[in-house]
């Protein structure tokens, strides 16, 4: 159950609490005042919230939940329909609305959110692709005693690195965060957003589960992937396996150190 003090400041901002439901993780369903919202708890709140505002200012993107609140610790959400399947239209939707969202566009690489999940990352911006995966790659191996053959593989980045981007990603695209609406379109939540090559996020949604041809083709439609992407899914991988091995070690270990020695 969440504390006292969650509960407080969540009634302070929305009015009486009522039914408090867990959806797992750091979240919970919550009656406010008479309305249904979503309320999340950790570090990384201020961020979440404004990576969705981010992402939900940008037309015929991903649709996202409407934040309610949010302070250092703590956002709320509206909360998403959901349908009881997923569908040819989810999947669809799901792939031409990431393509607006990354032909968009981001102003620099990196910056934005200083955590993906519950491990904190650095958020400087960085002048081109090749310098912002080098950082954020390098920072993490130090982390998990893969210096080594990271370092070998960032000395290859810029050749590595195809052209595109920046473009505003969502951050952190596995399927727990992907829900798939009643109205029939791919919604996103708990985004870790940040600049990035576009093929980052697709790689990320293809880690824990497979990505439909359908979401690939409808993606194509409206910003076609660059030549060879496949060959790419994992170099574009290593970022989140290292934010795993920083987080709970075993496999994921062995999954970047491989990766990281077959591209370097």
């Amino acid at each position: 159950m969440p504390s006292r003090d969650w509960r407080a400041r969540l009634a302070s901002a929305l009015g009486p609490i009522g039914d408090v439901r867990a959806l797992g993780g750091s979240a919970w369903l919550v009656e406010a005042a008479g309305r249904s919202v979503v309320a999340k708890v950790g570090h990384g709140a201020l961020d979440e919230a404004e990576g969705l505002e981010r992402i939900g200012a940008v037309e015929g993107g991903p649709p996202v939940p409407d934040v309610v609140y949010a302070d250092a610790d703590l956002v709320v959400t509206t909360v998403v329909a959901q349908a009881a399947t997923r569908t040819q239209e989810h999947e669809e939707s799901l792939g031409r609305d990431l393509a607006r969202l990354h032909a968009a566009g981001c102003t620099h690489w990196g910056g934005g959110s200083s955590w993906i999940g519950a491990c904190p990352i650095d958020a400087s911006p960085q002048a081109d692709g090749a310098a912002f995966y080098s950082a954020r790659l390098g920072e993490l191996a130090a982390r998990c005693g893969l210096e080594v053959p990271v370092a070998r593989l960032a000395a290859r980045l810029p050749k590595l690195i195809p052209p595109g981007g920046p473009s505003l990603l969502h951050g952190d695209l596995w399927w727990g965060n992907v829900l798939f609406g009643a109205d029939g379109r791919a919604w996103l939540i708990d985004p870790s957003v940040h600049g990035g090559h576009p093929e980052e996020d697709l790689a990320m949604l293809a880690l824990f589960g497979p990505v439909p041809g359908r979401v690939h083709a409808a993606y194509n439609e409206i910003l076609p992937l660059a030549a060879a992407w496949q060959e790419r899914v994992a170099l574009f991988q290593l970022y989140p396996l290292l934010v795993h091995t920083v987080l709970f070690g075993g496999g994921y270990h062995s999954r970047a150190e491989e990766i990281a020695r077959r591209y370097g």
